[in-house]
């Protein structure tokens, strides 16, 4: 019996410690919560009953650290009791219904163990803040690298983070992370495109304590929507325009930019500024600034377009037109690389028979490494086709038959760009001309056959005139004559 009451005695003893552990564990829990800097977090005292089923001379507490921050009580004549201290003066609430402490704006230093009080019923908060930084605001221009710094504020040891970046499409994106240390992480972006533009997420995990945050943050690209060199192709002659596309419009770029297109003919040449523009408020101004090449600023075009017309191209135009913008002493550019086709003769004129002719085609170039120049009848056989060898901008043909030739730039399998030349035949000519100078020559000789013929019969009627007055006269003098002898 002895030894029955001793196991019983131990039972109780047991459960009464696994009753006070039960006990214990309710009235004291802790928990962890992560906190973005200039967001808003809860903080929850879990397990407390609703307002409405709390005894009236009950006192809720909510501490960071050992400072109060707030007490309510239902014997207070006002229901919220604050001695709020100054480093979360204002930014700070209690939600009544469970009395959880709402705390927005955050900062760094807010970090730290916030308790809730009810009785012998406590609740620690320990309260983990990361704050995301971007490099220039997230206002870039094309090309620029972008910057990350994270950095981390707990009261408890600081976890070593995993990042992992998120594009603006969902995909993931493998950066270069530098670590000082665990409270500071930076992160290098590649250089940025325009199509990059949109909102990225920054994704952070710890095991120990358990962390899995999604940051999201907005990246705004400033650029073109040409590509970084574009080829455009004329001939001599015909009329161009050079456009740029900027994206201003397309991602809301609020901020105000100026900019420039300048041309120059080659590499190391100088160049010459065409005209200023300044976009404010999606607005653009153009300043025609060169009167060294006459092109045209259209008036009519496409939004968040800057364009520039050559209404009437010559072989030295040719080169390279630059459109660049300026932001914040930043700069971004894209380049048009114009290339103009031109046509000659040698000798130049009509074919004569028997004889042949020399046609020239040249490009200003340079030429991309698959294009070449290519020589054919337009309506002949294709084994007159003659073409150059690859990046040639000079190619040549002797022909000795007349009719219609072109020239074409092919680069890769596209046909680029064409220019007919007519080799007219010399005999034809020849005849037209004979034709005219025969019909002149006839009309001429009408001419003075006529004037002859009416001279003529002028003068004959004179001289029949002349003749019978010489034979008056002499028969006058013979009846003279006769009557002095008689």
């Amino acid at each position: 019996m002895e030894s029955s009451g001793t196991a019983l005695s131990c039972t109780r003893a047991a459960l009464l410690l696994l009753h006070l552990g039960l006990t214990s564990s309710m009235a004291q829990k802790n928990e962890f919560q992560t906190g973005l800097v200039g967001g808003e977090v809860t903080l929850n005292c879990t397990g407390i009953l609703p307002e409405s089923q709390l005894p009236r001379d009950s006192v809720v507490r909510w501490k960071y650290s050992d400072t109060l921050l707030w007490q309510t009580s239902s014997l207070l004549t006002k229901p919220i009791f604050s001695k709020e201290p100054s480093f979360i003066a204002g930014r700070s609430d209690i939600k009544m219904q469970y009395k959880q402490l709402s705390v927005r704006d955050l900062k760094l230093s807010d970090a730290g163990i916030y308790t809730c009080e009810y009785g012998t019923h406590k609740v620690h908060t320990s309260l983990h803040i990361v704050n995301l930084e971007i490099s220039l605001d997230g206002h870039f221009l094309q090309n620029e690298v972008a910057k990350l710094i994270l950095t981390q504020n707990s009261s408890s040891p600081l976890p070593d983070l995993s990042i992992t970046l998120f594009d603006n499409n969902n995909n993931r994106v493998t950066p270069e992370i530098q670590k000082k240390n665990l409270q500071e992480y930076i992160v290098n972006l590649k250089k940025l495109e325009t199509m990059d533009s949109g909102t990225w997420v920054c994704q952070i995990h710890s095991d120990s304590p358990l962390i899995n945050q999604n940051i999201s943050f907005p990246v705004k690209v400033l650029g073109f929507q040409n590509p970084d060199l574009e080829r455009k192709y004329a001939t001599v002659d015909s009329a161009v325009i050079l456009s740029w596309r900027l994206n201003s419009q397309k991602i809301k770029w609020k901020k105000g930019f100026t900019g420039q297109i300048n041309w120059k003919q080659q590499e190391g040449a100088e160049s010459h500024v065409l005209l200023d523009f300044d976009i404010t408020a999606e607005q653009l101004h153009e300043t025609k600034k060169s009167n060294n090449l006459l092109f045209e600023i259209p008036e009519s075009k496409p939004e968040s377009h800057i364009e520039v017309k050559l209404p009437k191209v010559h072989f030295n135009h040719s080169g390279q037109y630059q459109c660049q913008l300026e932001y914040e002493r930043r700069h971004a550019q894209s380049k048009i690389e114009l290339v103009v086709m031109k046509v000659s003769a040698n000798p130049a004129g009509p074919l004569s028979r028997g004889a042949s002719v020399t046609l020239t085609c040249q490009v200003s170039g340079p030429l991309a490494p698959d294009a070449y120049l290519s020589w054919e009848p337009v309506n002949g056989s294709k084994m007159d086709i003659k073409k150059s060898k690859q990046r040639e901008v000079k190619l040549e043909v002797t022909i000795s038959t007349a009719g219609l030739w072109s020239c074409d730039l092919i680069e890769g399998s596209d046909k680029k760009i064409s220019f007919r030349y007519h080799v007219e035949e010399a005999s034809v000519w020849i005849i037209n001309v004979i034709i005219g100078a025969s019909i002149g020559g006839s009309l001429l000789a009408f001419a003075l056959g006529c004037l002859c013929i009416i001279s003529g019969v002028r003068w004959q009627r004179r001289r029949q005139r002349a003749k019978r007055m010489a034979q008056a006269r002499q028969h006058l003098l013979e009846n003279k004559t006769c009557q002095c002898q008689q």
